[in-house]
């Protein structure tokens, strides 16, 4: 029977301000925010301490009561991936590189099936002697969860773990069902979000046990194919290794990008971001030699307007910048009002693949090389000296945000 152990590091970018800062998370409060952004900026981490004071994690900053007295710590990703990368490296003295998955920034799966007699430990001393040796090395705090499968131990990570003062928490299957077939709510459970939830709710299914006990049927018109997925979650059942994750090979079927504005822009406004992120995606698309037939486009408005607008154009496979720039302006010259308020904006390029062929017409001139090349030229400039090194005038413009977020790391102040 195999072992996983799920580590995640508790508050990890709110932990490592502290830590950088010679406090205790436990006893110092402190959320990581840019509150350059605005009052609404949504707090990256909160430390520990705040938790307890019953303020939840990813809240914004105007939900802080007002009488609680607390350091802002202005994300620094580059600082948060550095940690990361020397936590791995613990990983690694102890563990083979092939039994570890990262998960996230924050979480990695390890099986430690083969590692018992190594360190003649067992499963929880083995979590203990992860947890620490990571704190003491960096003054990180984490917590862990020890399974048979990777699910189980996911689970016993997420609902179990913060409840034992050890921070470790232990499921096999028989466990899962004493402990947990009754639990709720269900979003508390790995990969079970709102919507999920409340299509359970609609068949009367509140608990993981009330799943197993659903006509199957039911869950697979309901859910399609994964329904297998859930019903085999609800048993605690998990086939997947981590050998598993690691040959799977993605293929890309989409690029995307999104961000939220800083402010409400208005037409013009939001018109020069929407260029810039079709020059970022086409810039992509090009260095990965891929082409799109399809381009979607979401501009959503301010929270008192609420909504947004959707559209989709459809094209021959294409890579040109160009061309994509003029159907994506073309529909939002017709589809957006002057007086609209916009405060986000996404646009997915899908169906790629690669160009195999052209398929000429006598009304449109094929796309031009020399504009492959010149992207080409951009990104490679790009590469050697900098995202910032060559851009588009348009992001000169003082409502463009390319420039700003090229400096950026997953959208948040680098550093």
């Amino acid at each position: 029977m195999s072992t996983y152990i799920c580590v995640d590091l508790k508050t990890f970018f709110a932990s490592v301000e502290c830590v950088e800062r010679g406090f205790d998370p436990f006893k110092t409060d402190l959320v990581v925010a840019d509150i350059a952004r605005s009052k609404g900026a949504i707090c990256l981490a909160i430390s520990p301490k705040m938790k307890e004071r019953g303020i939840k994690n990813r809240c914004r900053i105007y939900d802080i009561p007002k009488n609680v007295k607390y350091i802002v710590a202005k994300p620094r990703m580059k600082k948060y991936i550095e940690y990361s990368a020397k936590i791995y490296g613990i990983y690694l003295d102890f563990f083979s590189k092939d039994d570890i998955y990262v998960y996230s920034i924050d979480e990695v799966f390890i099986d430690v099936t083969n590692y018992f007699k190594m360190y003649n430990k067992n499963e929880i001393s083995l979590a203990k002697m992860i947890i620490d040796e990571v704190y003491k090395r960096t003054g990180i705090c984490a917590t862990a969860g020890i399974g048979t499968n990777m699910y189980l131990a996911k689970i016993a990570l997420d609902i179990l773990s913060k409840h034992n003062k050890t921070h470790i928490a232990y499921l096999n299957e028989e466990l899962y069902k004493e402990k947990l077939w009754n639990h709720r709510p269900l979003t508390d459970f790995w990969q079970i979000g709102k919507g999920i939830e409340n299509r359970l709710y609609k068949h009367h299914l509140k608990t993981m046990e009330d799943v197993t006990k659903c006509n199957p049927n039911i869950l697979y018109k309901e859910f399609g194919i994964n329904a297998e997925i859930l019903i085999d979650h609800a048993w605690g059942i998990e086939p997947t290794t981590i050998k598993d994750v690691k040959s799977y090979k993605v293929k890309s079927k989409s690029i995307s990008n999104s961000q939220i504005l800083f402010r409400d822009y208005n037409y013009k406004e939001a018109k020069v971001v929407l260029t810039e992120m079709v020059d970022s995606l086409v810039l992509e698309l090009v260095s990965k030699e891929l082409y799109t037939s399809n381009i979607s486009v979401f501009i959503g408005f301010t929270k008192e307007e609420s909504g947004g607008v959707h559209f989709s154009k459809t094209t021959d496979l294409t890579n040109s910048y160009k061309k994509i720039l003029d159907l994506v302006l073309k529909e939002y010259d017709y589809r957006i009002m002057e007086e609209y308020k916009i405060r986000r904006i996404g646009i997915c390029f899908s169906g790629l693949d690669k160009k195999r062929f052209e398929q000429l017409n006598l009304f449109e001139k094929p796309d031009n090389e020399n504009e492959t090349k010149i992207e080409n030229t951009i990104n490679n400039i790009k590469n050697k000296f900098g995202k910032n090194a060559i851009l588009r005038c348009i992001s000169l413009d003082k409502n463009g945000t390319q420039k700003t977020r090229n400096i950026y790391i997953g959208g948040h102040n680098a550093e």
